[in-house]
């Protein structure tokens, strides 16, 4: 019989990875859109000119914070559960979780494929789940 605690325990970690990495991919994406085109920063300022303008972006800062974050919670979790498990739930629902947000906060259009898929993963890490 598993530990109900172990299953929350588990839980928590997977959706804090999950929460994290989806934070850091959104936030450095719409710094990113915030920045603009590279190529023409870097044409009229050089490649220091291009890198001042993502470091200084507070979008782009955060997302970083965040990717670090869910980088050290998965380094918990690794530590803490099984891999086996861990690794593909945290990847996998993150994919679904960045489609979601894709979505709605990037106003990015997320076809129907990409659906199939993200409904394909999440069956697939209910499988790995039970």
């Amino acid at each position: 019989m598993t530990n109900p605690h172990a299953v929350l325990a588990t839980a928590a970690m997977i959706m804090s990875i999950v929460v994290t990495a989806t934070a850091g991919d959104i936030l450095t994406a719409s710094a990113m859109r915030q920045v603009g085109d590279l190529d023409v920063i870097r044409r009229r300022s050089g490649i220091p000119g291009a890198a001042a303008a993502v470091i200084t972006n507070g979008r782009f800062g955060l997302g970083v914070v965040c990717l670090a974050l869910s980088f050290f919670s998965l380094l918990f979790a690794f530590s803490h559960r099984d891999l086996s498990l861990i690794g593909p739930a945290a990847t996998s629902l993150t994919f679904v979780t960045n489609a979601l947000a894709a979505k709605f906060f990037l106003r990015e259009n997320v076809d129907r494929r990409r659906w199939t898929a993200a409904i394909f993963v999440c069956v697939g890490v209910a499988l790995l789940a039970f």
